[in-house]
């Protein structure tokens, strides 16, 4: 098993594919807390369904998919807390209105083509381990950028996370960070599509935020423990997915979901004693 991962670590696609999926996976567990704290957290699988409908719109006539993807899900994200706000339509509405239009436009884009393109395959199933050179180096710079905003606008999201009407009387401009956390999550979620694909780019925000939930109490403990089982899920799930030959994120889930488990017996036994 040694000498296999020793073969696994110099390849140089899977040293891209790990570079990335450790930033991806660190930039969906901060963010995946924020979501999750906010009652938002099915907005990471219904902007995932957008995304997919943008990249099959681009594949489709030739455009390149990250450059329309992007701004597409970012003008998503900032539709959805539009319509929240106005109060007009709920949350859970506005996300399934928008994840169910988008998924059958790009349904319907490909139904047209003349085959399912693998670009197109990899953003639905997720295949990071296809990933080329400019798709590489555009993730990892995207993802300083999260990484940088989050954490120079750390304690402003904190606050209206946790209480926004206090933040609203002290003269905080609480949209401006709405806004914020929205361009974060979105451009996480593009980022993830290609490690996860568009069917299962939620469960790496929601899982580590619900383990880490398990277990620790304050926000920042809370952060910290989802960033570390979010890197080791991933990890664990691309070895396995090397030595057994199975799909990258599948993999990924099905050790998130044992973390959960196990953080929830974990859970269980502290309360009993």
């Amino acid at each position: 098993m040694a000498e296999q991962l020793q073969v696994m670590l110099s390849l140089g696609f899977m040293q891209r594919a790990l570079a990335v999926g450790a930033l991806v996976s660190i930039c969906a567990s901060l963010l995946g807390v924020c979501l999750v704290l906010k009652r938002y957290s099915m907005i990471g699988d219904g902007l995932s369904h957008v995304g997919f409908g943008a990249l099959a719109v681009a594949t489709a006539v030739g455009w390149a998919p990250l450059a329309v993807a992007i701004p597409v899900v970012l003008v998503a994200a900032f539709l959805l807390l539009q319509l929240s706000d106005s109060g007009k339509i709920k949350g859970d509405a506005a996300i399934a209105m928008l994840s169910t239009g988008s998924l059958a436009l790009g349904i319907l884009v490909l139904s047209r083509s003349t085959s399912m393109t693998t670009d197109v395959n990899n953003y639905l199933f997720g295949s990071i381990l296809t990933m080329r050179q400019e798709d590489v180096w555009l993730s990892i710079a995207l993802a300083f950028l999260v990484l940088v905003l989050f954490f120079g606008f750390y304690r402003k999201i904190f606050l209206i996370i946790f209480d926004e009407t206090f933040a609203k009387a002290i003269g905080e401009k609480t949209r401006l960070y709405q806004w914020l956390l929205a361009f974060l999550t979105a451009l996480t979620i593009v980022l993830g599509m290609r490690l996860m694909g568009a069917m299962l780019i939620s469960s790496l925000i929601i899982f580590p935020a619900l383990s880490a939930m398990r277990v620790c109490k304050s926000f920042r403990s809370v952060c910290l423990c989802a960033v570390l089982i979010s890197l080791v899920c991933f990890l664990a799930g691309m070895v396995s997915s090397f030595l057994f030959a199975t799909p990258t994120s599948s993999s990924i889930v099905m050790a998130n979901i044992a973390v959960f488990a196990v953080m929830t017996l974990v859970r269980r036994i502290a309360q009993k004693r």
